[in-house]
C-alpha cells in the first residue's frame, strides 16, 4: 500500500514531526523558489503561498495523491528572516532577535486526489533573551543553522535563547501539528 500522503520538501524536522502523527507519507521534493519578498507577497501570506507553491508543483507530478506543502518563517516587526544564506547573516538574524518578541509562522497547504486545496496557518510568538556576542557565538558552533528559518532551532539548546513561547511549540519547529491533526482527520487520514 503506498504512502497515504506526499510531503513536497520536507525537513528531517518536519518528517519527525509527521511520522509522530502517525500518517504514511513519502517525500518528493518540490523544484520551487520561494517568495521571500513583501513586496511580491504580503508577509502574514508569504508562509503559505510558498507552501501553496510547493504542493502544487509537487501535485502536478502526482496527479491523484494527497500532498502537504509547508513552509515556516520568522517575522520580526516588518522583518522576514528566511534560511540564513550565510553564517554571518545567522549572526546577524540572532543579534536581532535579542530581547525581542517574534512571530514564527508556517503555512500549510493540502492537495487532495481530486484537487481540493485547503490552506492555513498557524503562529507562534517567542521571546529571546538579550543575547551577548558570547552567546550568539557560542550558539552558532553548536548548532548548524543555515537550513532553520530565523537561524536558530528551538529543539537545540534554546535554553541558551528564548526566555518564553505562547503557542505551538511544533509549528516553531516547522509543522502546527494540531491543526494538521484537525484537517487529516476531517479527511479520514488520520
Amino acid at each position: 500500500m503506498p504512502p497515504e500522503i506526499i510531503l513536497a520538501s520536507g525537513s528531517p524536522r518536519r518528517r519527525e514531526l509527521l511520522g509522530r502523527m502517525g500518517v504514511r507519507f513519502e517525500v518528493i521534493t518540490a523544484d520551487v523558489e520561494e517568495v521571500m519578498d513583501p513586496a511580491r507577497v504580503p508577509i502574514k501570506a508569504m508562509a503559505g503561498h510558498n507552501a501553496g507553491l510547493k504542493a502544487r508543483a509537487v501535485a502536478k507530478t502526482h496527479p491523484g495523491r494527497w500532498v502537504l506543502g509547508a513552509d515556516t518563517i520568522v517575522v520580526l516587526g516588518e522583518r522576514v528572516l528566511g534560511k540564513p544564506p550565510t553564517p554571518e547573516a545567522a549572526r546577524d538574524y540572532l543579534a536581532a532577535l535579542s530581547g525581542q518578541v517574534h512571530e514564527v509562522i508556517t503555512g500549510c497547504c493540502l492537495i487532495g486526489p481530486k484537487g481540493s486545496l485547503r490552506s492555513f496557518h498557524d503562529t507562534s510568538r517567542v521571546r529571546f533573551l538579550p543575547l551577548s556576542a558570547e552567546t550568539i557565538t557560542r550558539y552558532l558552533d553548536h548548532v548548524h543553522v543555515l537550513d532553520k528559518a530565523g537561524g536558530y532551532a528551538l529543539q537545540e539548546h534554546s535554553e541558551w535563547l528564548v526566555e518564553n513561547v505562547e503557542g505551538s511549540r511544533d509549528n516553531i519547529l516547522g509543522l502546527p501539528t494540531e491543526k494538521l491533526a484537525r484537517e487529516f482527520e476531517a479527511f479520514g487520514l488520520l
